[in-house]
């Protein structure tokens, strides 16, 4: 009956912690893909280049790599669990950190360049085309002094808080996966383990959905929502000066990542190895998944469960010796370079999908339809335009001008989001008086086919998607099965550690300055200087964005041809071994059988396979 008792009681021990794993793989998916959503609207909201944004996005890694490895290794002798939940408060309290920025800095400000003149009747006249009496003083360099003030009161730097909880997200997600999937692997069933981890990747998917549902949404609502009369703004959600409430979703991602982390303070240190099934008894003869494991000597590696407390130096002592046995795991290095340049593209490809969507079917072909005004002609040459501001209005002929001085419109009519400007003299279209050439305020609508692109592109994506998916979990379990058992903590560890370094922050940086490299139109900070790009030329964009993800997964595909080459070439040399040996048992043969096994599990001792 306690027999009973206990084996329920572990059950649902087991069941708990395969539950939590699974919400709290969703919450980290939930929130990293929320902070991927938002990097348009962080990089306006504080006047940044992507190339800026990415150093920000790319500190998640920064926090990761400066504990990985210690974690991984040592971790795996302590607490697990708790470690898990510990992350799981630290990466809350960095959801909260990063939206602190929006409490301490002022209502936000976008940049136009229109002149407001109340009339006795109340009503608001909007003179966009200056006489040269009253020039723009967006065109005037600041002073030292003048910025620096100017700069202090705009909050400009307070874009360090992002950084600083971006990293201490990385910093408290460094134990999660690493300790959990070896935590799970080690009570798991042989047959079980595959399921276990298919069953936490297919809850951990749903996060990005939410978190870009969420991000989305939040885009949508203006920064300073509840603080402002929205009835004063004169730009909406498409405008390319337009910051959604970015800071809304990090206080609701960081409470559930509080929540996820709760049920493991209150998990066992370990549980025991499930029991096999009747059914699974008899093939214990033939080799299995773990079963490929070298067979190590009681000295050399104990059982878990039989382990004597070991001290911090020694286990310091033996971390060297540990990753010289790890690296010199030919699969493992080809696991490893396969991911590492996966993880590149995916970073790249994540961190600026949204801008590249919204650059690609947001609007029409940039180029074609824009028109700067850089060239200041007789039609505006009366209007002291600034050539900095960005305040794009489209006219009646589709043609978007960074202004509405430079469309060279001479009256408004409206108030708000429904301002419409009249006797536009720049507006060249031959067929109305000058009286009737309008523009309205934003950019040129995209063309009616890029709702039918935009349909194609989504459907490729979600089946690209579903490609990349189902090799997850074969992934993980080669990972687990070419490597020694004491190591899955420490190969998991490091994995993740040569993916947040190498494949996590540098994608950011790079494809960021590469999306730079693109800009059109760059806006104007508050306190002077150049701050976010407000239009890009996206048949740029989109070539050199698509070309080096594409670049980047089709280098990950021949590894990954070479890592199938290798794997096949391993399985064929162990069924030779065992086809010899199983000869030399029939022939009842032992005077070089020893020897042999003796050299077998020499040479397979740095290097398991499947």
């Amino acid at each position: 009956m306690i027999s009973l008792s206990l084996s329920l009681f572990l059950l649902c021990v087991s069941q708990l912690f395969l539950f939590s794993m699974s919400f709290v793989g969703f919450a980290k998916a939930f929130q990293g893909s929320y902070m991927k959503s938002s990097i348009t609207q962080i990089e306006r909201r504080f006047d940044i280049p992507s190339s800026f944004i990415g150093v920000i996005d790319g500190s998640f890694e920064i926090g990761n790599l400066l504990v990985i490895a210690f974690v991984s290794y040592f971790g795996a002798k302590m607490h697990r669990p708790r470690l898990i939940g510990a992350g799981c408060l630290i990466m809350a309290l960095g959801s909260f950190l990063t939206a602190l920025p929006h409490f301490f800095q002022g209502l936000y400000k976008y940049e136009t360049t229109i002149s407001h003149s109340s009339e006795a009747n109340g009503t608001e006249t909007i003179l966009p085309c200056l006489n040269n009496e009253s020039r723009p003083q967006g065109d005037d360099l600041p002073s030292a002094e003048t910025q620096t003030e100017c700069e202090k009161v705009a909050g400009s730097s307070l874009w360090v808080y992002v950084f600083l909880g971006n990293m201490l997200r990385g910093f408290g997600e460094t134990p999660v996966m690493p300790l959990g999937l070896s935590y799970l692997d080690d009570f798991a069933k042989k047959e079980n383990t595959a399921f276990y981890l298919a069953f936490i990747q297919t809850v951990t998917i749903l996060g990005p959905m939410f978190g870009f549902m969420l991000g989305s949404f939040c885009a949508k609502l203006y920064v300073d929502i509840g603080a402002v009369d929205l009835d004063t703004i004169t730009i909406n959600h498409k405008d390319s000066r337009w910051v959604g409430a970015w800071w809304l979703g990090f206080l609701l991602t960081g409470a559930v990542m509080l929540l996820a982390g709760i049920p493991f303070w209150f998990l066992p240190r370990s549980l025991p190895k499930q029991e096999k099934s009747p059914d699974n008894k008899s093939a214990d003869a033939q080799e299995g998944e773990q079963d490929t494991f070298i067979t190590m000597d009681s000295s050399k590696s104990p059982p878990s469960e039989k382990q004597e407390p070991v001290t911090m130096a020694a286990l310091a002592k033996d971390f060297l010796p540990s990753l010289r046995r790890l690296f010199s795991n030919t699969i493992y290095l080809l696991i490893i370079l396969t991911n590492l340049v996966q993880v590149n593209g995916f970073i790249g490809l994540i961190t600026f999908k949204p801008k590249f969507i919204e650059q690609t079917y947001g609007q029409s072909q940039s180029k074609a339809i824009f028109m700067i005004g850089g060239l200041l002609s007789q039609c505006n040459s009366g209007c002291s335009c600034s050539l900095k501001h960005w305040d794009p209005v489209c006219s009646n002929n589709g043609l978007t001008y960074a202004s509405p001085c430079l469309a060279g419109c001479q009256s408004s009519t409206g108030v708000g989001k429904e301002l419409v400007y009249q006797n536009c003299t720049c507006v060249g279209d031959a067929h109305l008086p000058a009286a009737n050439r309008s523009a309205v305020l934003g950019q040129c609508p995209h063309q009616d086919s890029c709702d039918h692109m935009f349909k194609i592109y989504m459907g490729l994506s979600v089946l690209g998607a579903f490609i990349s998916a189902c090799g997850a979990t074969p992934g993980y379990v080669i990972l687990l099965r070419s490597i020694q058992p004491d190591l899955k903590s420490l190969s998991l560890g490091m994995q993740t550690l040569i993916a947040r370094t190498l494949g996590g922050i540098p994608p950011p940086i790079y494809f960021g300055a590469l999306i730079d490299g693109t800009c059109l139109k760059w806006g104007v900070k508050r306190c002077g200087g150049r701050g976010a790009c407000r239009l890009y030329d996206s048949n740029a964009f989109r070539s050199r964005f698509l070309g080096l993800v594409y670049g980047l997964y089709s280098l990950s595909y021949v590894l990954s041809a070479m890592l199938f080459n290798r794997l096949a070439h391993r399985h064929r040399q162990e069924a030779i071994q065992n086809q010899a040996k199983d000869m030399e048992q029939e022939a009842g043969s032992n005077v070089n059988g020893p020897a042999a096994i003796v050299k077998c599990k020499e040479n397979l001792d740095k290097e398991t396979t499947i």
